[in-house]
């Protein structure tokens, strides 16, 4: 009899609270704005933060809360390109406007055949943990360390560890910038897929000691800024930047780097390779 009446008065408390949750959702719910639910499908969930909002979440409910004065564009997920803002804008009714498609690219081809290792480093396996440690275990603290913190956070599995550091393949790359937050060196940057031209590297030692410590190091020697004849590439901190805004893409300073560490390319994403 015990038993019985202590079941009975565990059931009868799950009752009266499943009751009170029942209440507590119908008096307490939250009305879904049906614009911010039609906004949010169309997204591709990727949480980036590229849009400028916390997460897709974040920019649909600010699109839907602006959908009466439409200042806030709609082009602004790069991972969901043209086919999201095309949706995105047919169901606030304003002029579709087109994505400017990027992809991740890597400043530094600092792979085992250029540089080599400094130290044996013997504990966590990221390359935010190995900083720590001196600079980390390359010879180049500037370069990739290559234990994979951005190939942890692709969506799209576009970037894998080889022969000693990462590799994009902007042919899967939706341009979400995940592993450009995630590198504690900041050798991975966002643009825009239209361009050609890229440094492969991100050491700003001066170029003696840079070639000693990578045999693809930029040695800030200037050829590529006296060539280029619009002034898109300069050498700052003794290595070569280029401003994308002024660039013509003719290649020339590829064609004098006496290191061979501008390369020319079609850095085309996930987006652009599947309108070819």
């Amino acid at each position: 009899m015990d038993i019985l009446i202590a079941t009975a008065i565990v059931a009868g408390i799950g009752l009266v609270c499943a009751v009170m949750l029942v209440l507590a959702a119908k008096f307490f719910a939250v009305e879904e704005d049906e614009t911010e639910k039609q906004i949010r499908e169309c997204l591709p969930g990727a949480n980036c933060g590229a849009c400028g909002y916390a997460g897709c979440d974040g920019y649909a409910k600010a699109l839907a809360a602006d959908k009466e004065t439409k200042s806030l564009k709609a082009n602004l997920c790069i991972p969901g390109g043209d086919a999201a803002a095309r949706e995105i804008s047919a169901i606030l009714g304003v002029e579709f406007e087109d994505v400017v498609e990027q992809v991740a690219v890597i400043h530094c081809y600092g792979d085992c055949e250029h540089t080599a290792h400094k130290m044996d480093y013997v504990g966590i396996r990221t390359c935010e943990a190995v900083k720590t440690m001196y600079g980390g275990d390359g010879k180049c603290t500037y370069g990739c360390i290559g234990l994979g913190d951005c190939v942890k956070v692709c969506p799209q599995e576009a970037i894998c560890i080889e022969n000693g550091m990462a590799h994009i393949d902007t042919r899967k790359c939706i341009g979400c910038g995940l592993c450009a937050k995630a590198c504690p060196r900041g050798i991975i940057s966002i643009m825009d897929d239209v361009e050609r031209v890229l440094v492969t590297c991100n050491n700003k030692d001066k170029g003696a000691v840079a070639r000693q410590k990578c045999s693809n190091g930029c040695i800030g020697c200037k050829k590529c800024e006296k060539n280029c004849p619009t002034g898109a590439i300069k050498v700052v901190d003794n290595l070569a930047t280029i401003d994308y805004s002024l660039c013509t893409k003719c290649e020339l300073c590829a064609e004098n780097c006496p290191v061979g560490c501008i390369l020319v390319s079609d850095f085309n994403g996930i987006h652009n390779a599947k309108k070819d």
